[in-house]
């Protein structure tokens, strides 16, 4: 089979590989020259995929800039981000422009796959219409489905192959075609009765751990005012055998879908006058997380003697997860924002992070920034950190991850 993927992330380049892995051609489109170069020469630029693995698959994987290759696709799978606007609602400008590529070239009986997260209502409203200016019609002359990506970047013991997969699209035959595709490199796959049942799905899956990480974050800002340590009530309740879930508070959500999906189907939901307050309230403490997290800091300092102005703070880890190099949403990039503002000195190491343009910053070598520090702020704890190390060479420290919890020192403060 032929398969064409619009858009070469976190989600599209693991996708491509998993298809080429069972022998298939892959066509793969991004408008990076960038991307496109590094996997012409078998060079991957995200953890989850190596190097050596493109180059075993030779050229089982093309990549292209020319949306004209995806006519020869038996089917396209679209996986461009859909970011929120500056005010905090979807951005589907990616996938118009994706959409209106493919139209230009779409052709009968191809089968075309939305993965990107949106709001119910997207493959069938949107992306059906935009792609019928070519003069086909979904559902007839080719076949439209939904099925939302469930890769966690970094993550091992889940992979594309073992993540059941869900597929909804706009007729039966729809959906069918679509799972035909997905069993290439999926056990199972899921069969929904339409892409809005898929849409929300995914939603779902996000916002329940969007939450769940609410509710524990506002529990530490309470147990912060009580004096209490957060972390021995939740290890505390995690003895519980049933009916409680583990969630860890933290200095905000990141990435490409924690943070966004409340607000889209916060914007969907009041296009129906329903006004999901429960949703939209756990998306704002979250929102909020980083601003308590910077009080933190500020207090730390306040008790030493120091003000925040001219102090130098170095921040640890400013991707959005442990073991990654994505930086969308990451709270550490408002946290380094607001610490500026008040006048700190700032330096920041992440092993996976070579600078953070928006900051103006580039990463430091870390023993050389521990010396210079005068406060060390755990914001993402990567595997690499040798927590102790990091500990001991470092005059203060303020962690937001709870990797501190089996070191007892008087210079250590938790979240």
């Amino acid at each position: 089979m032929n398969v064409g993927i619009i858009g070469l992330g976190y989600v599209g380049l693991p996708l491509a590989v998993a298809f080429a892995q069972e022998g298939d051609q892959v066509i793969g489109l991004d408008l990076d020259p960038v991307k496109v170069d590094s996997l012409n020469r078998g060079e991957s630029y995200i953890e989850d995929v190596d190097s050596e693995e493109l180059s075993r698959l030779g050229g089982l994987i093309e990549a292209s800039g020319n949306a004209a290759e995806l006519a020869r696709c038996e089917a396209v799978i679209i996986c461009v981000p859909t970011p929120l606007t500056g005010s905090r609602e979807p951005d589907l400008s990616f996938l118009e422009s994706a959409a209106r590529m493919l139209a230009g070239v779409l052709k009968q009986g191809q089968i075309v796959i939305l993965e990107s997260t949106t709001y119910p209502g997207t493959t069938r409203d949107l992306l059906a219409g935009a792609l019928e200016s070519s003069g086909l019609k979904a559902g007839t002359d080719f076949h439209l489905a939904f099925s939302p990506e469930r890769i966690d970047p970094g993550r091992t013991d889940f992979t594309v192959r073992t993540t059941p997969k869900l597929v909804g699209g706009l007729t039966p035959e729809s959906t069918e075609a679509a799972k035909a595709v997905y069993e290439r490199i999926c056990d199972r796959v899921v069969p929904l009765s339409g892409p809005e049942a898929a849409e929300l799905s995914k939603l779902l899956e996000n916002i329940f751990r969007s939450v769940n990480i609410a509710l524990v974050n506002e529990l530490a800002q309470l147990c912060d005012r009580l004096g209490v340590d957060v972390w021995e009530v939740i290890d505390a309740a995690a003895t519980k055998p049933f009916g409680f879930m583990r969630f860890e508070p933290g200095p905000g959500m990141g990435g490409h879908c924690l943070p966004v999906d409340p607000f889209y189907l916060a914007f969907k939901a009041r296009e129906h006058d329903f006004y999901p307050e429960f949703i939209e309230l756990a998306g704002k403490i979250n929102q909020s997380q980083p601003l308590f997290c910077v009080n933190r800091v500020e207090h730390v300092l306040n008790d030493n003697g120091k003000p925040v102005n001219g102090t130098r703070i170095l921040i640890l880890g400013v991707s959005y997860k442990a073991g990654v190099g994505d930086v969308r949403e990451s709270p550490a990039i408002k946290i380094i924002r607001l610490l500026g503002e008040l006048g700190g000195d700032l330096s920041y190491h992440d092993p996976h992070v070579a600078q953070l343009a928006e900051s103006g910053l580039e990463n430091s070598d870390l023993d050389e920034a521990l010396d210079l520090a005068d406060l060390t702020v755990i914001v993402t704890a990567h595997p690499e950190f040798n927590i102790p190390e990091i500990v001991e060479k470092s005059d203060l420290v303020l962690d937001l991850r709870g990797v501190t919890r089996e070191i007892d020192a008087e210079h250590v403060t938790r979240l």
